[in-house]
C-alpha cells in the first residue's frame, strides 16, 4: 500500500518552525517546480541499505560515525574540501574499527547540510539589524541587506551543489582512495607531526602487516578496497525536502531523495508540527535530536509517530545534552524507552550542548567538554546495559582553530588564526582523530564489560 505524503500547503498549515520568510511567493513556487523535476540525489535502495546497517547499530552489533560540517557552503564544493572531510572520516573509522573491533557505519553530514536553525530571526551589528544568516540554502553570510534577503533560487543551487559533492564522494570511495591500503596516505601534512598522528601511524603499520598476511594466504575481500558511505543532513527547509520526496518505483513508497538519512532538529521536533509529519511519511532512515528538556514521554511519542512498526534501523535518537547534564538527563530517557520495547539506535552529539562564547567574541567549544559528554553517554549506557550506538560530530578535514583544547592545546587566543566556520565551531582534523582514539577506548571498555 502506498504511503500518502501531505501536500505542501497541508504541511504549512500544521506550522513549521525555523522557516525562512520568503519575500517573493512566485519565485519560491518557481524554485519548487524546478526541484520537483530534477533527478534524485540518492536512491531508495541505498537508503534501505543504510537502514539495515543502522538496524545493526540498534542491536548493538555496529557503531555509527556521523560527521561533517556544521553548515556546508556553496564555495566549499571543491575536490580538496570534499576529499579532506572524507579523509578524516576514513581515518576515524579505521581507528574505531581496528582498535575497538566493531563494524563502523560511516555517515557524512555532507551533500545537503546547507540550512541552519537560528535562535533569533534577526542579527544586529553596530546598530544595524538584518535577517539572520540561515545557511547558504536561504541567504548569504555577508552582513549586507542584499546578501541577507532569503532567495529561493538558492534551494536549486543546494541541489546542484549536493549533486556535485555526491559525485565527488562516490568517485573517491569507489575509485581507490578509500582502499584500506591507503591508510598511510590519509595521514598527511600537519596531522602526521602531531602526537595523535604518530599514534595513528603505529596503528596503520599494524594494519599494513595484517593486510600483508591476509594477501599471503590468498584473502583479499572487496571490503578492503571500498567503503559504504552515506549522506545526511537536517531536514529543515520544508519546500526543499517536500520537492525531493518521490515514490519509489520498486515499492510504491515515498522516499526523500535529497539524502540517505534525514534528521529532525531539537528546535523542530514538535509532535504535531510539519517536520515530524513529513518525516513520518517517508521511508528513509531518520533521526531526531533530543536535548535536555526532552522527557521520556516526548521520546516515546516521537517513536510512536515516526516508527509505529518499530522497524530496526528506522529511528535514531541523537542526544545533545551538554557535558554537565548528560548524566542527569539521559538515564531516565534510555531506561523508559528501552522498557517500552522501542527499537532505536542511541547516538551522542557532544557538540551542540557545549557551545559558549569566548572573551574574543568567537563561538567555540572545549575539547574536554566534548569528550566528557561522550564519556557520560558511555557511562549511562554501561550502567543500564544498553548499547552506546555512535557519535555525531561537527568536524572538518582542515587545520582550523575553532574549538579549544585537545592535544594541540589550542587556546581562546588562538581562535582568530583560522576560524573559518560560518556557523558553529568544528573539531579540526587532529582533534577529530584524537576523539576517535578516545572513543575507541571507550568502546573497547564497553565490550569488555558486556
Amino acid at each position: 500500500m502506498t504511503q500518502t505524503v501531505p501536500d505542501l500547503e497541508s504541511l504549512r498549515a500544521l506550522g513549521a518552525a525555523q522557516q525562512p520568510t520568503w519575500p517573493d511567493p512566485s519565485a519560491l513556487d518557481d524554485a519548487v517546480a524546478k526541484l520537483r523535476g530534477v533527478p534524485p540525489l540518492v536512491f531508495a535502495g541505498e537508503c534501505d541499505d543504510l537502514k539495515a546497517k543502522l538496524g545493526a547499530v540498534a542491536r548493538g552489533e555496529a557503531f555509527l560515525l556521523q560527521g561533517g560540517d556544521c553548515a556546508e557552503t556553496f564555495e566549499g564544493v571543491t575536490a580538496d574540501n570534499v576529499r579532506n572531510k572524507l579523509r578524516v572520516l576514513l581515518q576515524m573509522a579505521v581507528v574505531l574499527t581496528y582498535a575497538a573491533s566493531v563494524p563502523v557505519v560511516k555517515l557524512g553530514r555532507i551533500a545537503g547540510q546547507y540550512a541552519k536553525p537560528r535562535s533569533s530571526d534577526t542579527e544586529t551589528r553596530d546598530g544595524e539589524t538584518l535577517p539572520a544568516y540561515r545557511g547558504d540554502a536561504v541567504n548569504g553570510f555577508d552582513f549586507t541587506g542584499a546578501a541577507r534577503v532569503p532567495d529561493p533560487q538558492r534551494l536549486v543551487e543546494v541541489y546542484h551543489s549536493s549533486a556535485a559533492t555526491l559525485n565527488l564522494v562516490r568517485a573517491f570511495v569507489t575509485g581507490g582512495y578509500a582502499d584500506l591500503r591507503q591508510v598511510h596516505t590519509w595521514n598527511t601534512d600537519f596531522v602526521r607531526e602531531s602526537p595523535v598522528g604518530r599514534r595513528y601511524e603505529r596503528l596503520a603499520a599494524e594494519i599494513d602487516r595484517a593486510l600483508t598476511f591476509m594477501k599471503a594466504i590468498g584473502a583479499d575481500p572487496d571490503e578492503f578496497h571500498r567503503v559504504d558511505f552515506h549522506s545526511s543532513h537536517e531536514a529543515l527547509v520544508l519546500e526543499y525536502e517536500h520537492a525531493l520526496t518521490r515514490i519509489d518505483s520498486r515499492t510504491q513508497q515515498p522516499y526523500d531523495v535529497s539524502g540517505h538519512f534525514l534528521w529532525i532538529g531539537e528546535r523542530t521536533r514538535q509532535l504535531d508540527g510539519a517536520h515530524v509529519e513529513l518525516l513520518s511519511k517517508i521511508r528513509n532512515p531518520i533521526g531526531v535530536k533530543l536535548g535536555p528538556t526532552t522527557s521520556p514521554d516526548d521520546a516515546l511519542a516521537l517513536a510512536a509517530k515516526l516508527n509505529p512498526d518499530n522497524e530496526p534501523g528506522r529511528l535514531t535518537f541523537i542526544t545533545r545534552m551538554g557535558a554537565g547534564k548528560i548524566r542527569d538527563h539521559l538515564p531516565d530517557l534510555v531506561e523508559k524507552v528501552t522498557a517500552a520495547g522501542v527499537t532505536v539506535a542511541w547516538v551522542c552529539d557532544p557538540m551542540h550542548g557545549n557551545t559558549f562564547e569566548a572573551s574574543s567574541g568567537y563561538k567555540t567549544r572545549r575539547f574536554d567538554d566534548v569528550i566528557s559528554e561522550v564519556q557520560g553517554f558511555f557511562d549511562v549506557h554501561g550502567a543500564l546495559g544498553t548499547w552506546p550506538g555512535g557519535v555525531h560530530v561537527e568536524l572538518t578535514g582542515d587545520d582550523v582553530t575553532e574549538c579549544v583544547g585537545g592535544g594541540e592545546a589550542l587556546l581562546e587566543d588562538d581562535l582568530h588564526n583560522r576560524y573559518e566556520s560560518v556557523c558553529d565551531p568544528r573539531l579540526n582534523r587532529v582533534q577529530s582523530l584524537e576523539l576517535a582514539f578516545l572513543v575507541a577506548e571507550m568502546l573497547s571498555a564497553a565490550q569488555v564489560k558486556d
